[in-house]
Parts: C-alpha cells; structure tokens; sequence
C-alpha cells in the first residue's frame, strides 16, 4: 500500500473513472533516507523513530523488511540469545529459554522465520502507523539520493533534509545467493546449504565446505537428522576459535558466567607474557573454545557454540585440511594442498560464504552520510542504535565519532586483539557519559548494562567479579597494544 501510495496519482479517464497515471523521477522530500531495512538498518530506525520527531524513508530491494533473513537457510537461527537481537523497541525472545536441543537451558535462539516475521511485524504495527516513515521495497539505490522501483522501473530522487544512512556497508553474504570461489564440473553433485532440507535420494557421503558457522550448522543438522558422522567429510581451510554461547546469557542466573568471563578475559589479557600464550590462557579461561584441541586455529569470526554442540561436531572425525577448494570434480576434489578423491554419489554442500564480505571500515560519522558499523564486538544491531542514539543527542560530528570508534570485524586469529582494543576504548567513552549510560541501561539490545546495575549491594561474590574486572582492565588495555605493536611490526604496518 505505501509504495502504491508512492508511485501513483489519480487522473480522470475518458468514462469519468478515477484512474492512475504513473509520475516520472518523483521528487521526494525526507529528514534521513535510510538505505537498507535489513537488522542494521531496522535496529537504526527503530532508536531514531523514538528519540527524535524526524520524518525517515527506507529503501530495500527485498519484498519485506529483514535484509538477509528473506533468503536464509531452512534450519538457520541466531547464534546468539535473542534476548538482544532485532530493534530495541520490541521483544523478540519474549524472555524464552530453550528447553530441548543442543541450546537446552540457554537464551531461547530465534528461528529464520521467528527472525523474518518479527521484523514484518516491526514494520507493519511499529514504523508505519507511526506517520514518520515511508518505507519503499522492491527497490534498487542507485546512489546520488535516487532509487528506483525494480517492478515499475520509476526512478525517485529525494531531498534530504538532515542525512542518508548507508545500513548496507557491511555486506552481509549468505549461502543462497553465494558464487563459490572454486569451480564445479557439470557430473558433481554440488548444492548449496539452503538446498539441503529437499535432498530427494541418498548419497553415498556428505561433503561440507567450509569451516565457519555455517559449515557448523550444516553438520549438526545432518547428525541432528539421523547421518552417522563417519558419512561426513568436513573440509576445512582453516579451524577456528569460538566463544561459549553460556558465556552470553544476559541475565541475572548467568551471572557468574557472562561477567566472570569478562572478568577472566581481563586478566588473562594482562596476565599474558606473549601472542601465543594469550589465546592458551583464554582457552583455559572458557572464553575461547574450538572443537580439536590439537589444531591451532587461525580464523576468528565471533561465532559462538554451546558444549552441546562443541561435544555433538568431535564426533565427525574425517576432516579435510588441505587449504581451499579449487575444483569440484565427479569424483575428486581438487585443493591447494592436494586431491580429495571422492564417489561419485557424494554431495558436496557449499558453506563457503562468509557472513561479513566488507572487512573495511571507514569513518561512521561523515559530513551527511551515516555508516553503520559495529561499536561493539559481534552486536551490529545494538551498534546500530548506539549509532542512531548518539546521531540524536550530540551535536559535532568529531564527538560523535569519539563516542562511536568502529570496532573491526575479525577474520583472522589475531585480530581478537584489535577488535578488543577499540571495544574497550567505547565501553570506557560510555562508562564516562551520564546520559549515554543511563539509556544503555534501559536499551534492550545492550543485555548487560542493566545486568551490572541490578547486582544487590550484598551480592559480594557478584560485587567481587565486578572489581576483578574492574582491576584488571587497565592492565589488559596496556597489554593489548604491546600486542598490537607487536603484530604491526610483524606484519609491517602501523
């Protein structure tokens, strides 16, 4: 109804009907055109919608509001609690814990479709009755403020009163929509993962490329539906660390886990005498986790697993590490160390895709363009309404970005340490605001603000995790950028 509301005017036709005549590059006029309407760029309306009175248009090229969540894979959930996950505004968990599964006794994790209904939900009974935003799907930006309609090829240009919001920098990729990077001869039977639920015969083994969260996720489903591990191959370029979901729950029963890690990884940081003997001291901490001990992981992309899930993937003992895949062949796999020969009923399931393409980062805050990035490590949606609170009640644009430092996203081991640095360096900003901490404390999408606040005075062994972390986070800061140093001077850059 918006977009139809959008392209068409009424005109008198010869019998005296009401009729439509389609308008050509339609002017539009809006406070902050927000490109993009999938979790970073919902999380961000949401948060400008309810601190400022500005009027917001939203262009998405997707039917619906939900960005990636339009194409995921059958089986996909969060990986982390859904307690803080979507807008600020509205629940998605509704509090739930999961109670069977390999995610028993933690944060309820929403399913795709929980994730892509919650999202149509916000958009239909939140932004649009609100009177403040014109939201236009099926639409291509096609930069220098115009968007086109991909149904009716109308093209509008928009005036922008305040800003445009690029939610769209960080390039989410998924299985779907994925072009492998390796070649795939016409006889090899290849799917992607979003295929897998509508395999119609059985093969004689299942190949799984890619060792990230999806070639996690593929795994467990097909053990979770009755395949014997031994009928999996899981080939890996590269083995990674992973974070403890336990260690994430944002309430008060969690407690001692999500803040005593905190606390742990602090004074592992400032305890560790070199590079290698901090990822040795976090892994005995049960900060980071990874699923063969005896491999040394060299990729980090924050995804995070519960020791049901960790103990359940040991069991697939085949596992391929000789480098990336170059060519599928019927009955070989061609890699950058070797050949994997294989049956010619083997299915080779692409989880190659990595979730975050755009590993760059820029200034959030620049003249009249908006940059959503993270402002804290693994959350792009809190950082989404950070970035939008702060837009709303700061005046310069150099206090802006002090208080919104971008928080890179990680691909290789080490870079576990330079995401954290800037991850402090926010949460120390913050801690400093009065204002910014109060509304922390009442955001839905922070989780542990308000975790911190709520500890009783005579809760010591609480009180006492807080001062551990308290004490030991000077200490991990200065140790973090001898680390830093160290790996610039390694890798020759600054």
């Amino acid at each position: 109804m918006t977009i139809q509301l959008e392209l068409m005017t009424q005109a008198d036709d010869s019998e005296g009907q009401l009729g439509t005549k389609r308008m050509s590059n339609m002017q539009l006029e809006t406070d902050y055109l927000v490109v993009g309407s999938g979790a970073v760029g919902m999380a961000f309306t949401d948060t400008l919608l309810t601190d400022t009175d500005h009027d917001i248009i939203i262009v998405d090229r997707h039917h619906k509001p939900g960005g990636h969540w339009n194409l995921a894979y059958p089986f996909v959930t969060l990986h982390q609690p859904s307690a803080f996950y979507g807008v600020s505004s509205k629940e998605l968990s509704t509090g739930k814990t999961d109670e069977r599964g390999l995610n028993k006794g933690l944060g309820h994790l929403a399913s795709g479709v929980e994730v892509s209904t919650y999202f149509e939900d916000v958009m239909q009974n939140t932004f649009l009755p609100s009177g403040r935003i014109r939201y236009f799907p099926m639409c291509d930006y096609l930069g220098d403020r115009k968007f086109q309609s991909i149904l009716t090829g109308e093209v509008f240009e928009v005036k922008t009163r305040k800003k445009i919001v690029d939610a769209t920098f960080l390039k989410t990729t998924i299985p779907a929509t994925h072009t492998p990077s390796f070649s795939i001869a016409d006889d090899a039977w290849f799917m992607p993962l979003n295929d897998l639920p509508h395999l119609d015969r059985k093969p004689d083994n299942y190949v799984v490329i890619g060792g990230g969260k999806t070639g996690i996720d593929a795994c467990l489903w097909l053990m979770g539906n009755g395949v014997d591990p031994d009928d999996i191959q899981w080939i890996k370029s590269r083995d990674a660390w992973l974070l403890d979901r336990k260690n994430t729950q944002p309430t008060m029963e969690f407690f001692n886990d999500t803040m005593g890690a905190q606390a742990g990884q602090f004074e592992a940081i400032a305890a560790a005498e070199s590079i290698d003997d901090l990822f040795e001291r976090l892994e005995a901490t049960g900060v980071l986790l990874r699923i063969d001990t005896n491999v040394k992981p060299k990729m980090f992309h924050g995804a995070t697993i519960s020791q049901a899930e960790l103990k359940e993937l040991r069991r697939i003992k085949n596992i391929v590490r000789l480098g990336r895949v170059q060519r599928l062949e019927a009955d070989e796999i061609i890699l950058d160390d070797g050949k994997l020969p294989v049956s010619k009923r083997s299915l080779h399931i692409d989880c190659s895709a990595s979730a975050i393409t755009n590993l760059s980062t820029k200034p959030i805050f620049q003249d009249d363009l908006i940059t959503p990035q993270t402002v804290r490590s693994y959350q792009p949606v809190f950082s989404a309404s950070v970035i939008a609170h702060v837009e709303a009640t700061r005046e310069t644009e150099s206090e802006k970005n002090q208080l919104c430092g971008v928080v890179p996203l990680p691909n290789h081991d080490t870079d576990w340490i330079r995401l954290m640095i800037p991850f402090m360096m926010n949460q120390y900003q913050w801690s400093r605001d009065p204002e910014l901490r109060v509304w922390l404390e009442t955001n839905r999408l922070d989780g542990f603000s308000n975790l911190v606040r709520s500890v009783p005075e005579d809760d010591h062994e609480k009180r006492n995790i807080l001062k551990r972390l308290r004490d030991a986070s000077m200490p991990a800061m200065a140790k973090l950028q001898q680390f830093a140093a160290e790996l610039d001077k390694k890798h020759g850059t600054k």
